[in-house]
């Protein structure tokens, strides 16, 4: 599973009902079934944004008679990580939600290969002050997107067809 996103799709349900509001006319229970939708997938961003900000990530640190000294920037790199998590909902096309990590939100010294790192290899591997002679290797959790995203699957799913079953009596 890419790291960068996870979808919920029902296709061939959520695209037939969509060709059945569009025909009825019926523009707040598509609004109502897109807000339910995101509704759905908000506790999963909230548990991917959550589960990034307290994960420990550690190292070896300086090792003795080595040099070292303060961060260059300020910026954390879970927080980070955290704030470029969203959420996007479509009706038409290919409808259905859609949790992903908007590279646009991240600093341009956090490269998306950091988190697929992260979630494939449990560590980032980067330069020391981004002397490309001097590496650090930083220890995380590995799969944390693949495993929250799994335990939030089912509930979303239900979620999802019980918004459709509603829709779709509403509408006969």
């Amino acid at each position: 599973m890419a790291v960068s996103s996870v979808q919920i799709l029902g296709t061939g349900q959520l695209i037939e009902l969509q060709r059945k509001l569009r025909a009825a006319g019926h523009e707040n229970i598509r609004s109502s079934m897109q807000r339910r939708i995101r509704r759905a997938a908000e506790p999963l961003r909230d548990d991917l944004q959550d589960t990034i900000r307290h994960m420990p990530i550690t190292s070896r640190g300086r090792q003795a008679g080595k040099r070292g000294g303060p961060s260059p920037t300020t910026r954390p790199l879970r927080a980070s990580i955290a704030n470029a998590i969203r959420i996007s909902v479509r009706t038409a096309g290919s409808p259905g939600a859609r949790v992903w990590v908007d590279k646009g939100l991240l600093p341009p010294d956090i490269p998306m290969g950091v988190l697929k790192q992260l979630n494939d290899l449990g560590h980032v591997r980067h330069p020391v002050f981004g002397n490309r002679s001097r590496w650090a290797r930083q220890d995380g959790t590995a799969l944390w997107w693949d495993k929250t995203v799994r335990r939030h699957t089912p509930r979303m799913e239900a979620e999802v067809a019980r918004v459709l079953d509603d829709v779709r009596r509403r509408l006969e």
